[in-house]
């Protein structure tokens, strides 16, 4: 793998020079203190250089299908009965087709890393597992991608049999992940604690769909954090939208639970804003869960964009400049920290060593054109170069071109 200099870019606020190597950063030093003579050099220069971002919660199955796929009401629900109806139209092909336009807009905007949630049911069956397995494998090269097999709630009773069985048919197929949604069963808990089961036989680690509703009495993440902490493998909570309806007390105790079990939280900003507080006509909640008193309790709380235009959010997008910008503006995490759950925080959800602009880290890298991050961040930053292990895979330029000399 031939070395990389990144020239003249903004670390921390600070001019630098960052040398790639074997995949890693093997130097970080004032410009111009970096001497190599094979090494690629790329210009930095208006760019703030910063770990890439990785996508903890997806839907690739799902993308691009808005048009295809009407939602009229907007909420969760509608989306799911829209979504359900359209499995017959569902096929390898278009599938992989939708999926690779987002997979690449997904590198462009500088994410080396995605977990994907794809539907696993009655209707679907494994065609959906079946086209995202050999998109993992064909993307490889240039993104990271985990298959988390999200199991339809019908774990309980006469359902449970085929539920499972088509479970671990998945597993057998390759999936990295079990998921599912306890919430929305008979019994939270029961669900809970059998999807738990079947993870730990295959050896897997968990990410559930968790309380993705703002209903106060709905609460599965204290389940989850109490069966967790036996649980050998890594567990994430996605949504988890219910725990920031609770009293300050209330949230307190359960993000300590959280913290002490080691669950992952996922916050999903962009379409928990779209979904959540349809039937509120007076001072419509956020939506989003408390990622403060989350990460005050030493919870690892990462954020994602989840869906990509389709019935669940007809305007999501990939951007994790968005993603930062909307944990600043509706979830009020500290401007300077909000790259941190898109990226470095996302990274650790997923299991993957840390990434950026420091020595020994894992170079993985993009570039936002930008004087701070924060600007970048607010700004959307459209230029972007993006390195995965010491290498460039996409690089974005923006030329604007006009007649009047007040634009030139």
């Amino acid at each position: 793998m031939p070395e990389l200099v990144i020239r003249n870019g903004v670390v921390d606020g600070e001019r630098r020079d960052i040398l790639c190597r074997d995949g890693l950063v093997a130097m970080v030093e004032p410009p111009g203190s970096i001497v190599t003579t094979d090494a690629e050099v790329i210009d930095a220069n208006g760019f703030v250089v910063v770990g890439a971002a990785a996508e903890p919660h997806a839907h690739l199955d799902k993308v691009l299908t808005a048009d295809a796929v009407p939602n009229p009401g907007g909420d969760l629900f509608g989306a799911i009965s829209a979504w359900r109806e359209t499995y017959g139209d569902r096929n390898e092909r278009e599938i992989t087709h939708r999926a690779e336009q987002v997979i690449r807009r997904s590198i462009a905007a500088g994410i080396t890393a995605i977990r994907t949630h794809v539907d696993c049911g009655p209707g679907i069956e494994l065609r959906a597992i079946e086209a995202l397995i050999a998109l993992r494998e064909r993307w490889a090269p240039l993104i990271d991608i985990e298959i988390c097999a999200l199991v339809a709630p019908q774990t309980l009773g006469e359902g449970q049999g085929a539920a499972y069985a088509r479970l671990r048919d998945a597993i057998t197929l390759g999936v990295d992940l079990v998921g599912g949604v306890p919430y929305a069963e008979a019994s939270p808990r029961a669900a809970t604690a059998g999807l738990l089961e079947q993870a730990a036989g295959a050896g897997l680690g968990v990410d559930f769909h968790t309380d993705e509703t703002l209903d106060p009495t709905v609460l599965s993440l204290v389940d989850l954090a109490e069966l967790a902490i036996d649980f050998p493998f890594p567990v994430a909570a996605s949504h988890c939208c219910s725990l920031a309806m609770q009293d300050p007390a209330r949230q307190a105790d359960v993000a300590a639970m959280v913290a002490d079990a080691g669950v992952h939280v996922v916050a999903l900003p962009q379409t928990n804003l779209f979904l959540q507080a349809r039937g509120h006509a007076q001072a419509p909640v956020r939506g989003i869960t408390a990622i403060g008193a989350l990460r005050a309790a030493g919870a690892t709380v990462s954020a994602g964009a989840d869906n990509v235009q389709d019935p669940f959010n007809t305007m999501g997008r990939v951007d994790p400049c968005e993603i930062a910008s909307l944990l600043v503006t509706a979830g009020h995490v500290d401007a300077g920290d909000s790259w941190s759950l898109v990226a470095g925080a996302a990274r650790a959800t997923l299991g993957l060593g840390p990434a950026g602009p420091v020595v020994g880290a894992m170079a993985d890298l993009v570039a936002l054109r930008g004087d701070t991050l924060r600007g970048a961040v607010a700004d959307g930053a459209a230029e972007r170069i993006v390195i995965r292990r010491g290498a460039v895979v996409s690089r974005t330029s923006v030329d604007i071109a006009s007649n009047h000399p007040l634009l030139a």
